[in-house]
């Protein structure tokens, strides 16, 4: 109900239309500040489409404008300590486990794998963004080891507490995968730590949708054929869903978070546009594998450090 293609896609042809697409920038700064203003100017056009449309198209409008929402995810709060946010990440960790999400996650990303490691004649090279806990790169280490799946895993995160703790686990259960402080607007990736594929999951809703083009841009320039994100479906379903499953983990401030981030989940066609003025084409790169949306985003060979497709 919250996707809204139909209206959502009137929308965004007639933002970008109107903004002479593709969108010109300098600097990536400048990117995230374009990307937040077309996000809100395309939100406030999906409304006026809606109400045209009427009816069941104007209900699902309000429905999602009533659920949307800015706020910061405790676990995001510069007043909390790492040690409790680390607590935290664990025990989202716990609850996919408990939901068997990673395996799902790997059959989403596998095809992309084998395609890349058939065409390079070696295994796929990933690099995880955000990993947090580790829980979605132990697991692909996990397949590595048992040689079902030709990669490389690297997970990264901006909190170098976590990084520690995916790194003791990683040692402590003897797994092919290294964990680096990486912060995904400005990777700086040194050599060795090549990429084919640049993996976010269950994290894009954190980002805003000017920051979220500028990790698409930073992947880009660091010579990824392609990036993945996966991240929750924006519905109702999961609006109920998921706090009610993170309650099951016995941390309050979880369960509120859960609710929190359902209702930042990016629907279909806003990542679509985030993607699209990010590359500079018009793009529906994106799918619905329940309960994920998936940006899927092939680069084009070239490499650019501006907006120039």
């Amino acid at each position: 109900m919250l996707q809204l293609k139909t209206a959502g896609s009137i929308a965004l042809n007639t933002i970008l239309d109107s903004l002479s697409f593709p969108l010109q920038w300098e600097t990536e700064e400048e990117l995230e500040e374009t990307v937040n203003r077309c996000h809100r100017a395309f939100l406030d056009e999906r409304f006026t489409v809606s109400k045209q449309l009427g009816g069941m198209f104007l209900v699902a409008e309000l429905a999602d404008r009533t659920l949307r929402t800015d706020e910061q995810e405790h676990m995001d709060s510069p007043s909390m300590s790492p040690a409790k946010k680390l607590d935290m990440i664990v025990a989202l960790d716990r609850m996919n486990s408990m939901m068997r999400l990673y395996p799902e996650y790997i059959s989403v990303i596998e095809s992309s794998i084998r395609t890349i490691a058939r065409q390079q004649n070696r295994p796929a090279r990933i690099l995880e963004l955000a990993s947090g806990a580790g829980g979605l790169a132990l697991a692909i280490a996990e397949k590595i080891q048992q040689e079902t799946l030709p990669a490389e895993i690297t997970g990264s995160d901006i909190v170098p507490e976590y990084v520690d703790y995916c790194n003791e686990q990683a040692a402590e259960k003897n797994l092919p995968v290294q964990f680096r402080t990486i912060n995904a607007f400005a990777m700086n990736l040194r050599e060795g730590c090549q990429c084919d594929i640049i993996l976010l999951a269950q994290s894009m809703h954190h980002f805003s949708p000017g920051q979220l083009a500028r990790i698409l841009v930073q992947s880009r320039k660091h010579g990824a054929q392609k990036f993945i994100g996966l991240d929750g479906h924006r519905g109702i379903d999961l609006v109920a869903g998921v706090p009610m499953t993170a309650m099951l983990q016995g941390v309050p401030l979880l369960a509120l978070d859960g609710l929190t981030s359902a209702r930042k989940f990016y629907s279909e066609v806003e990542l679509d546009m985030i993607a699209s003025i990010a590359t500079g084409r018009k793009l529906e790169c994106t799918f619905f594998s329940w309960p994920l949306t998936v940006l899927d985003l092939p680069f084009q060979e070239k490499n650019p450090l501006s907006n120039t497709p």
